[in-house]
């Protein structure tokens, strides 16, 4: 009976969460702590009569080593003490034909009880653990795909969606005094909203990658288009210099984010566009002289996602609205030997 008890015991430990260091692991079934303590003590008691002094502290030390699983580890440490000194008593006073050995076993028998029951235990909470990072460390991963293709998408529609909204209001303004700019500006709709689906749909399979020299061209285009007298200052090798393609790629969405919240956020009548290489950094500088306000006041998907890409990536990214005016700046360090070829 004392042996099914403290199987069935430690089967509801093990099944339990495992304990953080210093916490209770939870009660334990009363009934069945209560069956093994009732069998450990009769156990024990009929062992002490026969003057068996080796093998009547065998019960007992078993349902302590499993007791003291359902404890945090300073009662549990003092549990087994106690249980040692306890464990010493009957053969001091019984004696008998070896008294050394009659004092010493039986604690020892419960110090080894307790040292195999709590090292196995140990070893199985460290392993479920490890199994519980493990599963977090997949959700997490999950977590950071849909971020991640969130804030791909925020900055494709976003863009698309607003150029096509301003040359859409430009064809309407146009349809009567001239016919055919307002027809052209329409086909441009077209195209964009075509390459948006296509951008939308590289997402989803996940190969679309955005370039530094196609946003710049296309910023130029967007805020000319706009009626913006927009400057480019642009060094030639923008897209092919010595930056990582993932270094572009992430100069190419600063470009994409800057230029969307010129057309979003600002009554703009000029804006700059400067891009260069020097002292060692990629240094990006967008421009605009008619915002009413710092875009992306909340949080959200756009600069200050961005800015923590940047950082990331040993950059940085920073915005400033002073007097109307809003610049946008990033910098990315570029690798000397890169530079220098």
């Amino acid at each position: 009976m004392t042996a099914v008890c403290c199987a069935v015991l430690l089967h509801h430990r093990l099944a339990s969460d495992p304990a953080a260091p210093g916490e209770r692991p939870g009660r334990p079934p009363v009934a069945w702590m209560a069956a093994s303590a009732a069998g450990t003590a009769t156990l024990g008691g009929v062992l002490l009569a026969v003057r068996d002094d080796s093998l009547w502290a065998l019960a007992p030390a078993m349902t302590v080593a499993v007791a003291a699983t359902f404890l945090p580890s300073p009662r549990r440490w003092a549990l087994i003490a106690v249980a040692m000194a306890a464990a010493a008593v009957p053969g001091a006073i019984a004696g008998g034909g070896d008294p050394v050995r009659a004092v010493l076993f039986p604690p020892g028998l419960v110090a080894f009880s307790a040292w195999v029951t709590l090292g196995s235990l140990w070893a199985w909470d460290v392993a479920e653990r490890l199994n519980a990072a493990r599963r977090l460390d997949g959700e997490l991963a999950v977590t950071r795909e849909r971020l991640r293709f969130a804030a791909d998408l925020h900055d494709i529609q976003g863009h698309h969606l607003q150029v096509i909204a301003r040359k859409s209001e430009l064809a309407a303004r146009l349809a009567a005094a001239d016919p055919a700019r307002a027809i052209a500006e329409m086909s441009e709709v077209r195209r964009l909203a075509t390459e948006a689906l296509s951008d939308t749909r590289a997402v989803v399979q996940g190969y679309r990658r955005t370039t530094l020299d196609a946003e710049l061209a296309n910023a130029g285009r967007v805020l000319a288009a706009a009626d913006i007298r927009v400057r480019m200052n642009v060094e030639p090798d923008a897209g092919t210099g010595p930056l990582p393609d993932a270094d572009r790629h992430l100069l190419g969405l600063v470009v994409r984010e800057a230029t969307t919240n010129v057309l979003r956020h600002s009554r703009a009548r000029a804006a700059e566009v400067d891009y260069r290489l020097t002292g060692g950094l990629a240094r990006l500088r967008v421009f605009n002289d008619g915002t009413s306000g710092p875009p992306g006041s909340g949080a959200g998907t756009g600069l200050r996602t961005l800015a923590d890409r940047l950082r990331a990536a040993g950059g940085e990214l920073t915005w400033e609205h002073e007097h109307g005016s809003f610049v946008v700046t990033a910098s990315l360090p570029v690798d000397a030997s890169a530079e220098a070829r």
